[in-house]
C-alpha cells in the first residue's frame, strides 16, 4: 500500500484514527512512501509537540520520532523524478490539491500500487478519481 503522511502520523502518536491506522499498517507487507514523507511527518510531530492546547509529552514525542525513523527505514520509497513532477503538475490542474498532496498522489501512481492510504478528504477524492482504491473505506 502507498501511505500518505496524513495516514502515517496516527501510527506515530495517539490520535482518533490511531487504532484503525495501526491495524491497517500491521497488515501491510509492502509499505511504500513518497520521498518527502519523513519530512512531512516530522513536521506534523513538531506541530503536535508545540500545540498549546494538547502538546505531546516528551516520551510520546520521542517514541513517535523513533517510530517514524523505523517505518521509513523499512519502507519502499518513491524517489523524486521527472515523471512524478509532471504527473503532479497535471493533478494540480484537474483536482483541488495543494502541491504536496499532488506530489503524494503522483508518487502513489508512479509506485504502481493500487491501494492508497490517506485521511485527507481532498486527496481521497482525487486518488479515487485517478483509479486508486482508497483506504480506509
Amino acid at each position: 500500500m502507498f501511505w500518505d503522511s496524513s495516514a502515517l502520523v496516527p501510527c506515530l502518536v495517539p490520535e482518533d484514527h490511531s487504532p484503525e491506522m495501526a491495524s491497517l499498517f500491521a497488515s501491510d507487507a509492502e509499505v511504500t512512501l513518497w520521498w518527502t514523507t519523513l519530512v512531512e511527518c516530522a513536521s506534523a510531530l513538531e506541530r503536535r509537540r508545540r500545540d498549546t492546547t494538547s502538546p505531546l509529552s516528551d516520551a510520546i514525542y520521542e517514541a513517535g520520532k523513533q517510530r517514524l525513523l523505523d517505518i521509513v527505514a523499512g519502507a519502499d520509497e518513491v524517489s523524486p523524478t521527472e515523471p512524478v513532477r509532471s504527473r503532479a503538475r497535471t493533478y494540480l490542474e484537474v483536482h483541488p490539491l495543494r502541491a504536496a498532496d499532488a506530489l503524494q498522489l503522483a508518487a502513489a501512481l508512479e509506485s504502481g500500487l493500487s491501494d492508497f492510504v490517506t485521511l485527507d478528504d481532498r486527496l481521497r477524492l482525487a486518488a479515487s478519481a485517478e483509479g486508486l482504491a482508497v483506504l480506509p473505506k
